[in-house]
């Protein structure tokens, strides 16, 4: 059985490359080519295909918010991250958003290949600087969870303000008053000796 996997990727020349490195491959086969995460809204749930390698630095809506909404309207799609970036802050957005696999663009076409293949068959691939990062990044909050005594509520509330989210967004989010929001901001600070935001979160990230 042959592997459909569609392409979404603005640089036209990373696009020919990618079909090439696919269709190099007897069991995988390019069923599209988007140039657009507004064009990926429109084709992925038309053709449903196995996997959809997704750009992150898209013109208009970024990769991360299109597999955002994506990811409910086609649930047996797998989704996998083919961008530059390597920053932790990205790779942890996509994962959350749904995407099931991150790889560099640096990434060859034998490994890629392997990728792929692994996803299919229930694999959550990662280049291997970008699962060290995720294993450091994890071992980090582990530490400071332990050292400060932060309570999985307080993580949560500390996981979202790491990525720009404001009090009030926090507590929609979690579906909470704001007013137990500042308590929860108040225990954060207490127990981390710190006396702001920027602060609170470096030390959440392991940041120096």
């Amino acid at each position: 059985m042959s592997v459909s996997i569609i392409i979404v990727e603005d640089n036209k020349s990373l696009q020919q490359l990618l079909n090439n490195i696919i269709n190099d491959n007897e069991s995988f086969f390019c069923a599209g080519i988007c140039s657009s995460a507004e064009e990926a809204l429109e084709l992925v749930p038309e053709i449903l295909p196995d996997v959809v390698l997704m750009d992150i630095g898209l013109p208009g809506m970024n990769g991360i918010e299109c597999v955002k909404k994506l990811k409910p309207l086609c649930p047996g799609v797998d989704f996998m991250m083919c961008t530059i970036y390597d920053e932790d802050e990205k790779v942890f957005e996509a994962l959350e958003a749904g995407a099931n696999a991150y790889i560099l663009k640096s990434t060859g076409a034998e490994e890629m290949h392997t990728a792929i293949a692994d996803l299919v068959n229930g694999g959550s691939p990662m280049s291997s600087d970008i699962a060290r990062k995720v294993v450091q990044s994890f071992q980090r909050r582990t530490d400071v969870k332990k050292e400060y005594g932060i309570t999985a509520r307080e993580e949560e509330i500390l996981g979202l303000l790491s990525k720009g989210l404001i009090y009030k967004e926090v507590a929609d989010r979690l579906s909470i008053s704001v007013k137990t929001m500042k308590k929860h901001i108040y225990n954060i600070y207490e127990k981390m000796h710190v006396h702001s935001k920027v602060e609170a979160v470096n030390k959440f990230l392991g940041n120096k």
